[in-house]
């Protein structure tokens, strides 16, 4: 039992130190590249803009240490200190001696606990950090309501989820890990088609884009690519930040595209007629069901694992909680899964990557040339203050997109 620990404290170190170094190499590659900046940075910003970039990489690097080294140690103290394990006799006790309901609200509670001591880091980013840099347009009020919007809707699906895989032991027996990958996959493709109709109204005002020249351009650029649509949505992004952003959510005829209203502000028609055309060739290019794929297997895969942590005595017993008990090892296992997962992130990076540029290709191609999306990308990163040269292992770590150099590059080769 002692060894489990062990490897479990080397593991969260190896994490961190993972994170410290890297942030570490970043910031000197900035700095390495600040005075001057290389020509194909020169290119994209103007002196004033990426100095103030190099500043906001800089500080939200040196603010990404603080946290990561905060959040590592209250998650040490959680899972080492014995908290958890006497929380699960507390909260079991609320029920008889099988309930199922009192262990899917151990996780719930747990969960909510863990989450807790990051809220004041999450505060300062929001109303320190951003707002330093020109980013925040949130105010307390809101903040915290969305805070409380989160917690409601974690509760009011969490639990029936919760309760559901747990109460699949009794009803499938050994096999219930594989009964309980289909109910979250489907509840997952649920929300895909849901989320935008349901939850994403309860934070953002979603409204159809104006008729006008923009909205008549945009649809025939879908009849044109094979993505016929009956409108296309503008989020009212700008009440809670700056940056800006479009995103492609569900799939089949429930798709649906979204754009920023910062992004439309900041941007021509021709250069949003660009990113749509990107958004478009993700759908085009089979992006959205590789990626489902890739997320069942990796979802299969990890109901394996705690299908075969929980049966073994061992793994509970390490961590102070009674030995074939599921709901621990669920909890156990969304706790420190990152401190794997990390280590496999370049190999999720290296195929997100490869579908932008396959997307970029796309866009390029259903525009006319490679013009209004590296116009666009341009604008992007300089609204957004975007790093221009991090580091290639940062990059690969935690980038699900090429940096822009990359990404001109792609596009105006011939």
């Amino acid at each position: 039992m002692l060894s489990v620990l062990l490897l479990t404290a080397v593991l969260l170190a190896l994490r961190l130190v993972g994170d410290l170094v890297l942030s570490a190499l970043n910031r000197a590659e900035v700095q390495r590249h600040a005075h001057p900046p290389p020509a194909a940075v020169a290119a994209i910003m103007d002196a004033p803009t990426y100095a103030k970039s190099v500043a906001y990489t800089l500080e939200r690097s040196r603010f990404g240490v603080l946290t990561s080294v905060f959040d590592t140690l209250v998650l040490a103290l959680f899972v080492f200190g014995g908290v958890l394990p006497v929380m699960f006799d507390l909260v079991v006790s609320w029920g008889a001696a099988d309930a199922v309901w009192t262990r899917a609200l151990f996780i719930l509670l747990a969960g909510l606990l863990v989450s807790i001591p990051s809220l004041p880091f999450e505060w300062w980013e929001q109303f320190r950090l951003e707002a330093k840099f020109g980013f925040n347009q949130s105010t307390p009020r809101l903040w915290l309501t969305d805070k409380l919007k989160g917690l409601v809707l974690v509760f009011l699906l969490g639990f029936p989820l919760l309760w559901a895989l747990l109460s699949l032991v009794a009803w499938a027996g050994t096999l219930w890990w594989v009964w309980g990958f289909a109910l979250v996959f489907a509840f997952q493709l649920a929300m895909l088609v849901l989320y935008p109709k349901l939850i994403l109204p309860l934070f953002n005002k979603l409204t159809p884009l104006p008729e006008g020249d923009l909205r008549a351009r945009l649809l025939t650029l879908g009849d044109r690519t094979g993505f016929r649509a009956k409108t296309i949505e503008v989020m009212d992004g700008s009440k809670r930040s700056a940056h800006s952003n479009a995103f492609f959510t569900g799939f089949g005829r429930f798709r649906r595209i979204v754009l920023f209203d910062t992004l439309i502000n900041q941007l021509t028609p021709e250069e949003l007629e660009a990113v749509l055309a990107h958004e478009i060739g993700h759908y085009r290019c089979g992006h959205i069901p590789k990626m489902i794929a890739v997320s069942a297997v990796t979802l299969f895969a990890g109901f394996g694992v705690i299908a075969w942590l929980a049966r073994e005595p061992w793994f509970n017993q390490s961590f102070g909680f009674p030995p074939g008990e599921l709901a621990p090892a669920f909890l156990l296992f969304g706790l420190l899964s990152g401190v794997v997962s990390f280590w496999l992130s370049p190999l999720m990076n290296l195929l997100s990557r490869k579908h932008e540029y396959e997307a970029d290709a796309f866009a390029r191609h259903a525009v006319g040339g490679a013009g209004p999306m590296v116009a666009a990308l341009r604008k992007l990163a300089q609204k957004n203050l975007s790093n221009l040269t991090p580091h290639p292992w940062y990059s690969a770590f935690f980038y699900s997109h090429p940096t822009l150099v990359e990404r001109e590059r792609a596009l105006l080769r011939s």
